[in-house]
């Protein structure tokens, strides 16, 4: 049995399971993998496949030395301990792909354990994307300036720029979510928007769920007005469908669908600009759920804006970054 690793398309389901199937449920169980994950399976395959090879080790099935080693090789290359258990994730997948025994990964896991307590006892720790809390937000607005003060090439990329900022701050996005969006998704209403989001990372069986975005306190930071100025722009340019943000080039033309990877090299570029750090694509939900916590709004208000699980751990995070500080025991204690 062999794993399907194309060298280019993001198909990656077992060759051999169910020798009864067709090969048009093939390509259904295909596409009912996340594309996400679909491309990580490819990179991590194609990896540990190269590695096998060159040290002429068994690829499918592999066994668990073989996989303790390449972990120990990825340790050396300096990977950092969460790609390390992806890759580990992925080959134990594609062993449960092609039905075939899935290697003891307990020694591969003790190295990683080892090699955390050393990186701590280093000085190292785990990156985590840095959140664009609401005085950044506000930071990034006032670079970006009025839309009606810059010169025309420059317009769209402002109007766009904004409703990133503040719809993806406001629904608490994930940079995917944000790409995905279309004009249809997002509704106006007398109370705010409503946007539509038919997937999410924890909602793969895409059953869908609505965010609610409120009118803004300020005009100029409001997602509300900054989606209908947005709206009114491309309906200008003839467009009144498709998707909610595209590419826009150098001389202010529009282009297609913004990829989630566009999202974050706009964030990185307001960021820059505007002096508040290097974020990233995870950087307005993070920010959005840390300035709701401080501004005293429960774990479960945060959950249901997000669309975090109950009990999400993320969600307990940013709360306990608010409460070290107000719960602290020598808070009220004056030397």
């Amino acid at each position: 049995m062999s794993l399907v690793v194309p060298e280019q398309g993001p198909v990656v389901v077992p060759a051999a399971v169910g020798a009864g199937l067709s090969d048009e449920t093939r390509a259904m169980l295909a596409e009912a993998i996340p594309e996400n994950t679909r491309r990580s399976y490819q990179t991590q395959t194609a990896a540990f496949r190269a590695w096998c090879e060159a040290d002429d080790r068994p690829f499918l099935p592999s066994d668990a030395d073989t996989v303790t080693e390449y972990v120990r090789h990825l340790l050396a290359e300096g990977r950092a301990p969460g790609s390390i258990d992806v890759a580990i994730s992925v080959i134990r997948t594609m062993h449960r792909y092609a039905r075939v025994e899935v290697p003891d990964t307990r020694d591969a896991r003790l190295l990683i354990r080892g090699y955390r307590r050393r990186r701590a006892d280093e000085g190292g720790r785990d990156r985590q994307a840095p959140p664009a809390v609401a005085a950044d937000i506000r930071r990034m607005l006032d670079t970006l300036g009025d839309p009606a003060a810059v010169p025309d090439r420059a317009r769209a990329q402002v109007l766009r720029d904004r409703v990133i900022l503040l719809v993806g701050f406001g629904m608490f996005a994930r940079r995917s979510e944000l790409a995905r969006l279309d004009l249809a998704d997002v509704t106006e209403t007398e109370n705010g928007l409503v946007v539509y989001i038919a997937r999410t990372k924890t909602d793969q069986a895409a059953r869908g769920q609505e965010r609610v975005l409120p009118y803004g306190a300020r005009p100029d930071a409001c997602p509300v007005r900054a989606v209908r100025a947005w709206r009114t722009f491309l309906a200008e340019q003839g467009i009144v469908e498709g998707p909610l943000l595209c590419r826009i080039d150098r001389h202010g033309r529009l282009g297609g669908r913004l990829s989630g990877q566009g999202v974050d090299l706009v964030l990185k570029r307001l960021g820059a600009a505007a002096g508040v750090g290097h974020l990233s694509g995870h950087s307005l939900r993070a920010g959005a759920a840390t300035s709701a916590a401080e501004a005293g709004a429960t774990t479960g208000q945060i959950e249901d804006g997000g669309g975090w699980a109950k009990g999400s751990t993320a969600v307990g995070r940013y709360v306990r970054q608010r409460d070290r500080w107000k719960n602290h025991p020598l808070a009220d204690v004056t030397i």
